[in-house]
């Protein structure tokens, strides 16, 4: 299957699409503004993160610090 996306410049042209797609040849799928459907994207990945409070940065920060202070041999 290949895709491909079409510029419609004669109106007449988006009929024998359609009729196309009537006849189950080709199947038609509007596409959003690429903006507009990354900032869905965006939200919909925003909206699925869970709240992180700063104890629980500090404490990742400070277990990466301890590895890479474990791995370079220095100690503080």
């Amino acid at each position: 299957m290949s895709i491909f996306q079409i510029e419609i410049i004669d109106p007449k042209a988006k009929k024998l699409l359609e009729n196309l797609a009537e006849m189950n040849l080709i199947k038609i799928q509007e596409v959003g503004n690429p903006k507009e459907r990354f900032f869905d994207l965006l939200n919909k990945l925003r909206s699925n993160e869970k709240e992180i409070s700063l104890e629980e940065i500090t404490r990742e920060v400070e277990l990466v610090r301890a590895q890479r202070n474990i791995k370079d041999g220095s100690h503080d």
